[in-house]
């Protein structure tokens, strides 16, 4: 296929993850106005977030494992009407639990874009190749994630249009994306007898879930050290580990466990896991210090994200073309875990007095960071591993991202409305602290305004102070993978080779 044929393909794909990954995000500067008209609280403002990531998180495997026995394109289509769905419901929502879920269907088909698209990738542009169309996806990607509260801002202070748009703009997106995907995606039908082991994928999701739950609840519902946490983590512990014990006997298992073996797979595993908690835990909560730390309008707290969109877009474009023209892909998955860690310190220092320019600067870094590793750390564990094993390998490295950004936003939060909480009590009584509502900056008078601006950005400084040693682990994972060169053959060339010889001879696998 020319550049030109690969780029009509993909325009359905990129159209389909812009939308499904903004609807991540878009929310991010709406949720205070979503709270105070639905009458929910600091749990529920992250649980909106959480729930479309929760559901997105745990069927990501299930949806990697179809993609190796169905149609893709029919498969990208049926996640799009499910995304489709649930963005209506939530755009009509009456109250809180209709609108938690309505994200769940929102997550489940966001879920099924996220594995399909790289899989799609992968079975029709060869590694080699695959550095510039990986690095437009991860500025898709980057800019739908931090362009999502710039939009969501602006729908809301559109009086004729209001916080409900937020999920209705998804609607006609995701209609022009499946009607796109008909006329220009062309796959071949590969159909294999084989059986999809559901008690598995109904464990992994239920020990996803489990663990998800209770670092949304653990240290605002109930203590971190409780009888509560012990029960969800040993719950959730004991259903994962029962999956793997089903996984590892199953003929044709969702996660196929031998994938675990290949080094540079497993490391980069580890390393999405991180990105997800930097990228999501660190960006979602930062619409809301501009707005009530720094009294921004949300129109305006979305113009201030378009530093780190700009960085995100940036750098990973620019690296995957460096990457496709050179053929060396290491040294970005470094130098932006190290910039990723880096622009975390530099936030853990904000406050409500911070000035425009250091906090622009910080966040075109973490951008940067974000940027160069996202996408890449895919290509790097593509190309690692037997055609075969593609879709699961792609499914899992998402299914791990996305429960990094769930983590990321859960226990990050959970970390934000505790040091609320604490630092109210401290100033203004246990008593007034006591419920945890988003405040109404409007009502507050003049004096109690002011610190209740300055408790705001303390706690967001923690949070990014709390979230840089776990980006750093992030710099030792991709350290630790080994470079090896880009494949020339598409992920079906190679499938084609394995079938006749038994073994992928464009790859020399790395193994621990």
């Amino acid at each position: 296929m020319s550049h030109a044929e690969v780029i009509q393909a993909l325009s359905g794909l990129m159209l389909g993850v812009f939308v499904t990954i903004l609807a991540s995000t878009i929310v991010s500067n709406a949720l205070p106005r979503i709270i105070a008209d639905l009458g929910g609280s600091q749990s529920v403002y992250t649980w909106v977030i959480t729930t479309e990531l929760l559901a997105m998180t745990a069927t990501v495997p299930l949806w990697g494992k179809l993609a190796d026995l169905y149609h893709k394109k029919l498969l990208i289509q049926l996640a799009l009407g499910l995304f489709g769905t649930g963005s209506l419901i939530a755009g009509l929502a009456p109250d809180v639990g209709v609108l938690l879920a309505s994200r769940i269907v929102q997550g489940i088909g966001a879920g099924g874009m996220g594995a399909l698209a790289m899989i799609v990738m992968a079975a029709m542009i060869p590694p080699r190749e695959l550095g510039r169309y990986s690095g437009l996806f991860g500025a898709v990607f980057g800019v739908a994630t931090i362009a999502g509260p710039l939009i969501g801002g602006v729908l809301v202070d559109t009086s004729w249009l209001g916080w409900r748009w937020c999920f209705l703009i998804g609607v006609p997106f995701t209609l022009t994306a499946i009607a796109l995907l008909q006329r220009t995606l062309h796959l071949p039908v590969v159909r294999r007898e084989v059986t999809i082991d559901w008690l598995g994928a109904l464990l992994i999701m239920a020990g996803v879930c489990t663990l998800l739950v209770w670092s949304s609840l653990a240290g605002h519902q109930f203590a971190w050290a409780s009888w509560q946490s012990a029960v969800f983590v040993c719950g959730g512990v004991l259903l994962l580990a029962v999956a793997v014990w089903i996984e590892s006997r199953a003929a044709d298992p969702i996660v196929p466990l031998r994938i675990f073996r290949n080094r540079t797979l497993t490391l980069a595993v580890v390393a999405s896991t991180l990105v997800g908690v930097a990228m999501f835990g660190g960006t979602v909560f930062l619409s809301q210090y501009f707005q009530i730390s720094l009294g921004k309008s949300p129109t305006v707290a979305g113009l201030m994200s378009l530093p780190m969109v700009f960085g995100v877009l940036v750098s990973s474009t620019v690296s995957g073309q460096l990457i496709t023209r050179f053929g060396r892909w290491k040294a970005y998955l470094v130098v932006g875990s190290i910039v990723m860690t880096g622009s975390m310190l530099l936030l853990s220092t904000i406050d409500a007095d911070t000035g425009m320019l250091r906090l622009a600067a910080c966040m075109a870094l973490l951008g940067a960071g974000v940027g160069m590793l996202m996408q890449n750390l895919i290509l790097a564990a593509q190309n690692d591993v037997p055609a075969a094993d593609l879709g699961a390998a792609t499914s899992t490295l998402t299914f791990f991202r996305s429960m990094g950004g769930a983590i990321g936003v859960s226990a990050l939060g959970a970390v934000l409305a505790e040091r609320v909480t604490s630092l109210s009590a401290d100033r203004f009584g246990a008593a007034a602290a006591g419920g945890g509502k988003v405040p109404d900056l409007s009502t507050l008078p003049p004096e109690v305004l002011a610190v209740v601006q300055e408790i705001y950005g303390v706690a967001t400084a923690d949070l990014f102070l709390v979230a840089a040693p776990i980006a750093f682990l992030a710099v030792l994972a991709v350290l630790f993978i080994r470079e090896k060169p880009l494949s020339t053959l598409t992920g079906d060339e190679r499938r084609a080779r394995e079938s006749t010889t038994g073994k992928d001879p464009n790859l020399n696998a790395s193994t621990f």
